[in-house]
């Protein structure tokens, strides 16, 4: 008889979050695994919950898995916690979820809160497409790719970031993206405190060199505007002469008619522009 992996989203500060339906998988299942089982331990006094709970964190995160799919595979129900909010978001959860995947155990959610999905609301920023980064990788090679991934980014941009790091994020941010680059920086969601700071990327900087930065944050940021972006996209091609942009595209392999309508669209007009245009060049 095989077991059950089930992700259950907790409070990520308000304990009036709590969903009964959570609340009822955690006392049914054979076994909690939680990031931090002291942090973990609170909440489920609070719910007078007194399930066995064992610890899954970063650290452990491959062996203690394989621990876990075992007992899975052997029948066990497994509930999934995260200190705060939906497990497997930028925690790792994730790497519990692939490998009862992969292992053909069965997996379901009990849904909650997300910080990034309360930051992103409360921002005022488009919703409708986002891209979230969570925490910025460490390594700068790494972390370089993917703040050039971020550069011309026309979605919302959503990130994570620790108090002690949030200074040097932003100014990052700020040199990347511009200083006057619409942003909402959020923290304590949910709880009595919650605070939404509605700014550009440079009074965020100036705000929280005055500030001692304090708990964890959630960064929404506006994408790049389209039109601002296909504006600078086409004053590059517009350096290059039509024949030199032509060129470009016919050693590329494509024929004139296709080469042509590229052409017109990168620079913003129409074929019948470039065609004329080719024509007084050769006429001349």
């Amino acid at each position: 008889m095989t077991g059950k992996l089930i992700l259950c989203a907790t409070p990520i500060g308000n304990l009036g979050d709590m969903t009964p339906r959570c609340i009822q998988t955690l006392r049914e299942a054979d076994l909690i695994a939680a990031e931090d089982t002291r942090n973990s331990r609170k909440l489920l006094t609070h719910f007078d919950i007194h399930t066995p709970m064992t610890s899954y964190h970063e650290f452990n995160k491959y062996d203690k898995a394989r621990e876990l799919v075992e007992k899975m595979q052997q029948g066990a129900v497994v509930a999934l916690i995260t200190d705060a909010g939906t497990p497997g978001i930028s925690d790792p959860g994730e790497v519990l979820t692939q490998m009862a995947v992969e292992a053909g155990i069965p997996v379901s959610t009990n849904p909650g809160a997300a910080a990034f999905l309360q930051a992103l609301i409360l921002s005022g920023f488009s919703t409708r497409r986002f891209v979230f980064e969570a925490f910025l990788p460490q390594e700068k090679k790494e972390q370089r790719e993917v703040l050039d991934s971020l550069k011309e980014e026309t979605r919302t941009m959503i990130l994570y970031e620790a108090p002690h790091r949030l200074r040097k994020t932003l100014d990052v941010l700020t040199g990347l993206l511009g200083e006057d680059r619409p942003a909402a920086i959020c923290k304590e969601l949910t709880k009595k405190h919650e605070t939404v700071l509605r700014l550009t990327l440079g009074e965020a900087v100036s705000q929280f060199r005055e500030e001692e930065p304090r708990g964890e944050y959630v960064i929404v940021i506006r994408g790049k505007d389209p039109e601002q972006k296909k504006a600078e996209q086409q004053a590059v091609w517009q350096q290059l002469g039509i024949e030199e942009h032509m060129q470009r595209y016919l050693d590329e392999g494509l024929d004139k008619k296709t080469a042509m309508k590229k052409v017109a669209a990168d620079r913003g007009v129409s074929k019948r522009d470039i065609y004329a245009a080719l024509n007084r060049k050769q006429q001349s």
